[in-house]
């Protein structure tokens, strides 16, 4: 096997958990999953198909993959989520790219399209994100940030890319996207406050039309039918929910300050 270690982070995963460590248990003996206080059973599920798993309350999603990083043993490090599938020629591509020994890169970015319910596979014209998701771990570790996970690599670290497509099933129902995107705009409300950052007023306005545009056309939702209709408009609330719960804080924090002056005594 490469000496690669897999790692997921999960929380109610027993749904998708197992097709995504069965689809890639050729490529390592040593498969990690993260767990932050699943009562659906995931933890039995990936134990079952061979998994390590370790219990970690959630910290926020780079803290968390960073803890998982540190479970693995080997030099190498493959990440996925709880609802992400590596088909058959990504798994090839990945044993092939350690056959002859040490790949020629440190790092490597894999595309990942989302596949939405009804689908088989992704679309044909799918929007797909690239990030580096295999890399030496001495090379790369994920930022600590609460809301953002991605891999922050040394300067001078050699990326390569790699042509096979990891399949996304991030949608259950358009309810769950909902409550997951709401949870999230939660997360990076007080993130923006953590940072000490201000979103102009004007985004309030902006925002939904803005991201909806982006997401029925930059990213090709318009192809996907009614269900890429759907989830763009999801999408474009989500982006101003978190713009409109930054200020929502903000109000409140005047409100307290006037509150607590002279004339509010």
């Amino acid at each position: 096997m490469p000496p690669i270690s897999i790692f997921i982070i999960a929380r109610d995963e027993a749904d998708r958990i197992g097709r995504t460590i069965a689809a890639v248990r050729s490529l390592s003996d040593d498969i990690v999953v993260v767990d932050s206080g699943s009562t659906d059973g995931t933890q039995a599920v990936a134990a079952e198909l061979g998994a390590r798993v370790i219990e970690n309350p959630w910290p926020g999603y780079g803290q968390q993959k960073r803890f998982a990083e540190e479970q693995c043993r080997h030099s190498w490090l493959l990440n996925l989520d709880a609802d992400e599938v590596a088909p058959l020629e990504l798994v090839n591509e990945i044993a092939a790219l350690f056959a002859a020994g040490e790949p020629s890169a440190d790092a490597y970015r894999l595309r990942i399209a989302e596949v939405f319910p009804g689908e088989g596979a992704p679309h044909r014209f799918a929007y797909a994100l690239t990030p580096v998701r295999l890399y030496r771990s001495d090379k790369g570790r994920y930022s600590p940030s609460p809301v953002h996970d991605r891999v922050e690599l040394q300067p001078g670290t050699r990326v390569g890319s790699l042509k096979g497509t990891i399949h996304h099933y991030s949608v259950r129902s358009l309810g769950e996207q909902i409550a997951k995107l709401n949870s999230y705009s939660d997360a990076q409300a007080e993130d923006l406050d953590q940072r000490g950052e201000t979103l102009s007023a004007l985004r309030l306005a902006l925002e939904f039309p803005g991201n909806f545009f982006k997401a029925y056309i930059g990213r090709r939702h318009a192809l996907r039918g009614v269900y890429g209709f759907m989830t763009a408009m999801n999408y474009a609330f989500y982006r101003y929910l978190r713009v409109a719960k930054h200020w929502e804080r903000r109000l409140q924090r005047r409100g307290e300050r006037h509150e607590g002056g002279p004339n509010g005594r």
